[in-house]
């Protein structure tokens, strides 16, 4: 049985369930401002993208202060799409700037108070709903994979073979770029840390080709195993590449990430598993 699509590809652009339902809020605080600031006749839409921009902004701003040295120039710190955020220190930035302005600017508190009520609970009420439903995903998928030997594995017979190890299970192909980009990062993590277990599974290609891209690319990879029907991607619901997953040592999901890893957002990722 499949999982509720944690990602979505709307043809070349992938999107993530929060980013989806960040959307879907932004979209009700917008319409609840529109009617609340006829009524008022005072708008506040150009505030709540000021709020989203400065949250967004801090959130990346943290993140980097806290990994600087796992950036090696300004521009891999500049690059989002690796993901690296500070949820909680990005929302107490906003919520400090929101604050502000609701003083600073009394005419637009009823539609800017209205909005972000509306915003606030459509995302905690489309949020609670999703991890209610899909709460049966947080264990190891029972999907059957095979070795580059074509030998039959279970991602739970890893985990016993590795002593009860964490995991980090990566979802990639040899035709998908940022999963190329990132593979020399996880080499190195997967070298480093040696109390964690990385798996690297493909995603519907056959070992030649995926010996072949290795061989090229020079790359040392433990645990590179087979999913030819893409069982497992539909079995964690997840619909992008590069996907990757990360099992505490009793195979509870902990954390997931959707497109490309830098050595920045890994390491940030790997912190709550040791």
């Amino acid at each position: 049985m499949t999982a509720l699509s944690q990602s979505f590809s709307l043809g070349p652009i992938g999107l993530t369930l929060n980013q989806l339902l960040i959307i879907l809020a932004l979209a009700m605080a917008l319409l609840t401002n529109t009617l609340v600031g006829m009524r008022y006749r005072n708008s506040a839409a150009s505030v709540l993208y000021d709020i989203l921009f400065v949250g967004v902004i801090a959130a990346r701003l943290i993140f980097v202060l806290r990994h600087q040295d796992d950036y090696d120039s300004v521009w891999a710190m500049l690059d989002i799409r690796d993901g690296g955020f500070d949820p909680l220190g990005g929302a107490i930035v906003a919520s400090v700037y929101t604050a502000w302005r609701l003083w600073r600017v009394p005419e637009q508190r009823p539609a800017l108070a209205s909005a972000l009520i509306a915003g606030i609970a459509t995302w905690g009420l489309a949020a609670g709903s999703y991890v209610l439903m899909d709460s049966r995903a947080r264990s190891l998928p029972e999907v059957e994979l095979t070795t580059l030997q074509y030998s039959p594995i279970t991602l739970s017979q890893l985990v016993d073979q590795q002593a009860g190890q964490p995991m980090v299970v990566n979802l990639w192909a040899t035709w998908c770029p940022p999963c190329r980009r990132e593979m020399p990062v996880l080499q190195a993590a997967q070298q480093a840390a040696e109390d964690v277990t990385f798996v690297f599974v493909n995603q519907g290609e056959h070992a030649p080709t995926i010996n072949q891209f290795i061989e090229h690319e020079a790359l040392d990879l433990n645990n590179v195993l087979l999913d030819p029907g893409q069982a497992l991607g539909q079995a964690v619901g997840s619909q992008v590449m590069p996907t990757t997953l990360f099992y505490d040592a009793q195979g509870r999901l902990q954390d997931t990430h959707f497109g490309e890893l830098s050595r920045a957002s890994l390491a940030a990722k790997l912190e709550p598993l040791r």
